[in-house]
């Protein structure tokens, strides 16, 4: 059996010497063949530090609040609750704690019906009407809504308290003609909008970016407006921001379309807009309808060649801003996997965080600069659960990629089983790295070692076990702390190994490090703490299991 490795292929149990940091060891490498499960088997992580493969915000993490009411029902199925930027309880302890336990999260407010939303300022002369009435005639399924601007300020009022960080998404509907062929025409009528951020403006609401319109892109959901409109439509969002945030510090980001991808369509936006807009946001529900089978949308989250299918859109988005005269960074605005609201115990259970993370990490490692969950709360792909706002296993996931995964991203190779997803970081406000392992296996356990190209070192000169323990007693009475911890930092490295309760994939409970995470009776959401393994053992990592290694004792270029 042959584990192939670059342009090498190498025997199962042949050892080789290999240089890392410019230290010789010996490793045997061994690897499974595809369907070959059970045991454990060794694998090499290979990690390149001379530079940067991607480069995130440092609030790449973002989760979206959205606008359905409790009667937006999917299959039978009514899973939003009172979960809506208009009913949504503000003063709930978990959902505040959720918040703050991120300082900050980035909120993208919008969803499917953005598109029919008023602002109730002064410029609108209409009475405002009761939000989103059901009707099957009308687009989306529901009639228009409104958002008064007493509830705006008691969002607002919410968002300072939480220290949340906003991304709104207007209404890119009014002004224009709704034809038969699902295609819409004439220019966005900007008025209610630009009254709207005016009011925002005057009562010194932070809001981080306005993003225009909602899947209009394309071929669109519901209707499509096309890409040369958008340009002129996105231009006079920015002359409205510049004008109303004039002399302010840094100004809003103006983000577009908040579309799924169409490379054509995006390319022709991207090539004229090279001024007004500073992001593409595109969506994601590569899994297919949450009405899927329970078995078949796991069987994707645990195929690697599934996961794959969004690299191409990930390397075109990135190729067309490379090649484009616009500034404009890539987002993922809006992803929840399963399109209509999920899948109970599937988007809301331990599984999903293989998917989630490998998103993450993949989108990432091509240059995504922001990364929005849907939602935090609501439907069945929420952080946090519909009704009592208990976080979801993907909450915890998104909490450890926020506090460890820095902006840097290193290019990353796995040298062994395909259901292995390997990525890296430079650590966020720390020295060294952090490795992110998936184990999509059911059966088989990874002993995974960690190598790196040869033109970088060592931060430290590494130190036996024994003699860091030694040196550990010594000063153990003596107040030399940071003595002690500078040595740990030598010897040992961080590791966070997230597990589903019983071992069952679609359980909500995930363990850290054998733990249930739980919120307290206060609420209060729990400490993330890791355990402490010895620098010189390969990082284990179990069937159906995830762990996040943070490595300290590393200074590849890129992180430095």
């Amino acid at each position: 059996m042959f584990v192939k490795m670059g342009s090498q292929v190498w025997r199962m149990g042949m050892c080789f010497w290999m240089c890392l940091f410019g230290l010789s060891f010996i490793h045997c490498v061994s690897s499974e063949g595809e369907g070959i499960g059970g045991g454990s088997v060794e694998a090499l992580v290979r990690i390149d530090g001379k530079e940067a493969i991607g480069k995130i915000d440092e609030d790449f993490i973002c989760a979206t609040l959205d606008w359905w009411p409790p009667e937006k029902c999917d299959y039978g199925t009514c899973s939003w609750g009172k979960t809506s930027l208009l009913n949504l309880d503000l003063s709930n302890t978990i959902l505040s704690n959720a918040i703050k336990a991120f300082s900050p999260l980035k909120l993208r407010l919008g969803g499917t019906l953005q598109d029919k939303v008023t602002y109730d300022t002064d410029d609108n002369k209409q009475p405002c009407p009761v939000p989103f009435v059901e009707n099957t005639t009308a687009m989306f399924g529901f009639n228009e809504g409104c958002l008064p601007m007493k509830r705006w300020d008691e969002l607002n009022s919410f968002f300072l308290r939480t220290g949340a960080k906003i991304v709104f998404g207007l209404n890119a509907l009014p002004g224009r003609t709704l034809h038969h062929d699902g295609s819409a025409s004439g220019s966005w009528d900007s008025t209610n909008a630009e009254s709207f951020i005016q009011y925002t403006v005057k009562n010194n609401y932070s809001v981080a970016g306005w993003e225009l319109g909602n899947e209009l892109s394309g071929r669109g959901v519901g209707t499509s407006v096309s890409a040369s409109q958008y340009v002129n439509d996105s231009a006079s969002l920015h002359s409205i921001v510049q004008k109303l945030y004039k002399g302010a510090g840094p100004k809003p980001l103006i983000i577009a379309p908040g579309g799924f991808f169409d490379a054509p369509w995006f390319k022709d936006l991207a090539d004229k807009s090279t001024t007004s807009l500073d992001a593409l946001s595109h969506h994601i529900y590569n899994l297919g309808p949450g009405v899927d089978a329970t078995e078949r949308l796991i069987e994707k989250i645990l195929d690697p060649v599934s996961l794959d299918s969004m690299v191409d859109t990930f390397r075109t988005l990135q190729n067309i801003l490379k090649t484009s005269a616009s500034s404009a960074t890539a987002w993922v605005g809006e992803s929840g996997g399963a399109w209509n609201s999920g899948h109970h115990l599937v988007t809301d259970a331990f599984v999903f965080s293989f998917w989630y993370l490998d998103q993450l990490g993949m989108s990432a490692s091509y240059d995504t600069k922001t990364y929005c969950r849907q939602t935090l709360v609501g439907g069945n792909y929420g952080l946090l659960n519909t009704t009592t706002f208990v976080p979801n296993p993907d909450y915890y996931s998104a909490l450890l990629w926020h506090r460890l995964m820095g902006r840097n991203v290193l290019a990353t190779r796995f040298g062994g089983p395909k259901k292995i997803r390997a990525y890296t970081h430079c650590a966020k406000q720390s020295k060294g790295i952090v490795v992110l392992l998936i184990n999509l296996h059911n059966t088989t356990t990874v002993q995974a070692k960690v190598a790196f190209n040869s033109t970088w070192s060592l931060r430290y000169k590494h130190r036996s076990h024994k003699s860091f323990r030694t040196d550990m007693l010594k000063n153990q009475h003596s107040g030399v702390r940071s003595r002690v911890e500078r040595l740990r930092g030598e010897t040992e490295r961080e590791e966070y190994h997230l597990t589903p309760k019983d071992g069952n994939i679609q359980s909500q409970t995930m363990l850290l490090n054998g733990n249930a995470l739980n919120v307290d009776s206060s609420g209060n959401i729990p400490t993330l703490e890791p355990v402490f393994v010895n620098s010189s053992r390969p990082i284990n990592v179990a069937p159906f299991s995830i762990v996040f290694v943070h490595i300290p004792y590393v200074a590849p270029p890129a992180c430095r």
